[in-house]
């Protein structure tokens, strides 16, 4: 798996934490009720910044610029709230702590290089040296403004002297010629002799602001991995970590668990989806910025972890939990849900490497249990990786086109085609939801134009890039970089324009976590529309 390293294919917040994913789950969408405009999403945002919310405001103007993507203050805004909770994330990580202790000046500055080197390279996009320059000009000012950055990095310089040193920072390095990597090289280099005469800062820390911003603000999916962050994006790829086994998001003074995985050292202790995890070893969540109190969570395989969890209607409760190696299954759920019919239900949470193989079991138990349909539910479902996504349209899919790649360099321009190789030829529903993003947009675009299935649900998210992995130098670290866009068979793009269904389903309102509604209940409309699609496509007797 060491191409120029790997190819993904996920949305940005859906990356979720079971401590194998990089961020946080994305919370579900608010309702829309009424008539939105800008200027609320503005001002909502902006008050999220004022309490410093950042992961709020982040998945805030996210789902903003999905509904205004030519607007470009929402962008902005949500490129800046998207740096402060970068740099959070980065400084309550110890691997990149030790980094900045570890790095001599010149090895980090190599290192800004050999990020560079891989923009200019594999980027899917043609950049100027002085934007890729301005970009970690961007991160540090945002650094300079954070105390997380500031008593490690500059604990002496007082108010006045870092507003100063913005000021004289841009007005220098804006005046210097950035035509070449040796350039953008002086430029950080220059930031950090500055910022060591003036606030005695650390010139390393400067220079990561550099590296940082470099990739960070290329586009929401791009990203500087620091060596705890690549091992966990390794993780999910092979479907395993060490953790407890639940994927959370922040709420207000606590951390919201969105899912429980199945055989997990959490199952085992009882905590459940909806749960609220309120303190992590005595230490309150509502005390310290909600990614310090995840990464709180992690640690090494039989180590354990004190949390306090709260039930909704319970009372708090105490719990010593061990750190396990937790296997992190694609398939969460696959049985015959109408067996009169013989309607099958399989519903894949992520693409990872063993998916493929756990599609093979699950599909051959359905058969054996009598299946004549099948109904594949990838509401939810963030993506992953690319070759999954290919390895399961194959599976229903007998020749033909399965995805289109086009990149900024010839190497990244692929067709990825069937093989009439093991295909399954029941009549097949496909339930998508807004959600449903990149990898299972490949999956149900290739469906839905090879006609091999109806898709049900909503329209989905429509990320249609790939993004390639690619290990750095130094520090053990790794970028995540945007290196091509993806269609669909017939050529349609997916990038914020998404798949929309075959049979509409609008629901009014979507279940708070841990109410969701079991499958082929009343409560779950587009589950219902898609039994209805699945009984009509089985022939008649």
């Amino acid at each position: 798996m060491q191409r120029k390293a790997v190819l993904i294919s996920a949305a940005l917040f859906a990356l979720s934490w079971v401590f194998a994913f990089p961020l946080f789950a994305q919370p579900p969408a608010a309702p829309r009720t009424g008539v939105i405009e800008v200027s609320d999403l503005l001002r909502r945002g902006e008050e999220l910044e004022t309490q410093r919310r950042w992961a709020d405001a982040m998945v805030h103007y996210e789902e903003a610029v999905r509904q205004f993507p030519d607007d470009h203050s929402l962008e902005r805004h949500f490129t800046a709230a998207r740096l402060h909770y970068d740099l959070g994330r980065r400084y309550a990580d110890t691997t990149f702590c030790q980094s900045i202790k570890r790095l001599s000046l010149q090895e980090t500055l190599s290192l800004y290089e050999d990020v560079l080197v891989k923009i200019q390279a594999h980027y899917v996009e043609a950049l100027p040296w002085k934007a890729l320059v301005e970009h970690g000009l961007n991160s540090l000012d945002v650094a300079l403004g954070e105390p997380a950055f500031l008593d490690r990095n500059a604990p002496q310089a007082n108010a006045t002297a870092v507003d100063a040193f913005r000021r004289e920072v841009r007005r220098s390095l804006g005046e210097q010629m950035v035509a070449s990597r040796d350039d953008a090289r002086n430029a950080a280099a220059t930031a950090a002799e500055m910022a060591r005469t003036r606030l005695a800062a650390e010139p390393t820390a400067i220079v990561f602001e550099f590296i940082c911003g470099a990739v960070n603000a290329l586009d929401p999916y791009s990203a500087y991995l620091t060596a705890g962050q690549l091992a966990e994006v390794y993780s999910q790829i092979d479907g395993n970590f060490v953790g407890l086994g639940v994927e959370i998001k922040p709420q207000t003074g606590a951390l919201l668990v969105v899912r429980v995985i199945p055989n997990s050292p959490a199952q085992r202790n009882g905590i459940l989806t909806g749960d609220s995890i309120v303190a992590v070893d005595h230490q309150l969540v509502k005390d310290c910025p909600a990614e310090r109190a995840a990464n709180l969570l992690q640690g090494e395989a039989g180590s354990v972890v004190e949390i306090s969890v709260v039930t909704p209607g319970q009372p708090e409760r105490k719990l010593l939990i061990p750190r396990q190696r937790v296997e992190v299954p694609s398939i969460d759920e696959a049985r015959i849900i109408d067996a009169t019919r013989g309607i099958g239900y399989l519903k894949m949470v992520c693409f990872q490497k063993n998916t493929s193989r756990e599609m093979d079991e699950a599909l051959w138990r359905l058969h054996r249990e009598g299946m004549k349909s099948l109904i594949v539910d990838v509401r939810g479902n963030p993506g992953g990786l690319l070759v999954a996504a290919v390895d399961v349209a194959e599976k229903f899919i007998a020749q033909g086109t399965i995805v289109v790649t086009r990149g900024r360099s010839a190497q990244e321009d692929f067709n990825y085609t069937a093989h009439q190789v093991g295909v399954w030829q029941v009549p097949l529903v496909v339930l998508i939801d807004q959600d449903s993003a990149s990898a299972a947009e490949i999956f149900a675009g290739a469906v839905r134009d090879h006609h091999r299935g109806t898709l049900v649900g909503v329209r989905s998210y429509g990320k249609g890039s790939v993004q390639g992995i690619f290990p750095l130098g130094y520090a053990n670290a790794g970028v995540r970089l945007t290196t091509a866009r993806f269609y669909s068979p017939a050529g349609h793009p997916y990038h914020r324009v998404g798949i929309e269904p075959d049979v509409l389903v609008h629901r009014t309102a979507r279940p708070l976590p841990g109410n969701e509604a079991p499958a082929a209940s009343p409560e779950d409309p587009m589950l219902g529309a898609a039994l209805q699609a699945a009984a009509g496509a089985l022939p008649r007797r």
